[in-house]
């Protein structure tokens, strides 16, 4: 038999190589999908009864994950999938039909083998039938769904052993790298995820025409401007009876915006530019530390640039990011000096504007003016170099 299979899996390698040096590429990718489906199945099986003949023994490997991985080359969670499949579906041969006849995926397949794993002593519960029709109905993302509620209405007990042994794998690092770039990476419980990634699509929506940062840009200007309207709302607990704020450290020349001076200082960061310590210093709630020849001269403590009536008024009148086209509310905005408060711009109502972080740092280090006229305020974009292509007389382009 084994010469049998050898046979015809040569007579199979001859008919892909074969079909792989077709001269036209353009082929059914449905149909296409399929085949390769059909064949996964089958290997499926196959890596089944390599185990069931203990293969992965006689070449001294523990599991026959390890060792289809490192024969197949493949990951030893692929692996673990394709015998999970094999295994099971010798006990759903509905199942295995179709998939062989290119009525369902085999990621489908997979989906309803391991859901009928998952339920183990309980697997009499699996309606081969029912789940099939799932599978031939819905997508691959909503049979998993469907697999999930299945596996809950028939074991809840396993389902929830489950959830808990996957909500000890959260975890979460903050490192910040040689550039002063900082690194986030990490695993959230589905409840924290969900709401981190609502909280953080709501604050990522493109404003307006001018905003030509990508979705990655905007989700990571997002998840920085939460943080910073946590810390700005005074709502966080104290440590060692002290509001969290980051230390801004900067000379009395840098603080004036004057050439050659050295930048600034932010805790837990690498040195920043003097503009964007400007914008720092412009708005928010910070702990200064002014030096002068190398000494310290001033240590403010945690205060604002401005009083708290002005700050009302301003909220009365802007009532948000005063920016054409942008939704920010007050709470999620901060006062922007427009004569700089750091070049000896007053904190008076007639000189601040509500921003908010996004367009609050397009005027700082974007280069955008606010102007002031009447009651009104004009936001002008910094003069950009257009770079275009010219050729010359009697030229043409390149094909």
């Amino acid at each position: 038999m084994s010469g049998e299979g050898e046979k015809a899996l040569s007579e199979f390698e001859a008919a892909a190589r074969e079909f792989l040096a077709r001269g036209l590429r353009s082929v059914d990718p449905k149909r296409y999908r399929a085949v390769i489906d059909a064949l996964d199945g089958d290997f499926s099986a196959v890596t089944r009864d390599a185990q069931r003949a203990g293969e992965h023994l006689i070449s001294g490997n523990i599991t026959a994950a390890s060792w289809i991985a490192r024969t197949c080359g493949m990951s030893v969670t692929s692996a673990a999938d394709r015998l999970c499949v094999g295994a099971q579906l010798e006990e759903l041969p509905k199942v295995g039909a179709a998939l062989s006849s290119g009525e369902i995926s085999f990621q489908s397949a997979s989906a309803l083998c391991h859901l009928r794993a998952q339920l183990g002593e309980k697997g009499r519960l699996f309606d081969e039938e029912e789940m099939l029709g799932f599978a031939l109905e819905y997508s691959v993302s909503e049979l998993r769904k469907i697999c999930n509620y299945a596996r809950h209405v028939a074991d809840p007990d396993g389902f929830f052993n489950d959830a808990e042994e996957s909500f000890t794998r959260r975890r979460l690092h903050i490192s910040q790298m040689l550039d002063g770039l900082y690194r986030v990476d990490g695993l959230l419980d589905p409840v924290s995820g969900a709401a981190f990634k609502t909280a953080v699509d709501v604050l990522a929506t493109r404003k307006g025409p001018e905003d030509e940062r990508k979705h990655s840009q905007r989700m990571a200007d997002a998840a920085g401007e939460l943080a910073m309207h946590a810390m700005e709302q005074g709502t966080l607990p104290r440590r060692h009876s002290v509001k969290p704020n980051i230390n801004l450290t900067m000379t009395l020349e840098a603080l004036k915006g004057e050439l050659g001076v050295p930048p600034a200082d932010l805790e837990l960061s690498l040195p920043i530019s003097t503009r964007t310590a400007e914008r720092l210093a412009c708005d928010c709630t910070m702990s200064r530390v002014l030096l002068a020849d190398s000494m310290v001269i001033d240590v403010g403590r945690t205060t604002r640039t401005f009083s708290a009536p002005t700050m009302r008024a301003l909220q009365v009148r802007d009532k948000g990011c005063r920016f054409p086209g942008c939704d920010r509310q007050v709470n999620w905005s901060n006062p922007h000096h427009i004569i700089a408060w750091s070049r000896g711009g007053p904190g008076n109502l007639p000189n601040l504007v509500l921003l908010c972080y996004y367009h609050h740092r397009l005027v700082h280090e974007g280069g955008w003016q606010v102007i002031k006229s009447g009651r009104e305020f004009q936001f002008m974009p910094p003069h950009r170099v257009v770079m275009r292509r010219v050729r010359g007389p009697g030229l043409r382009w390149a094909a």
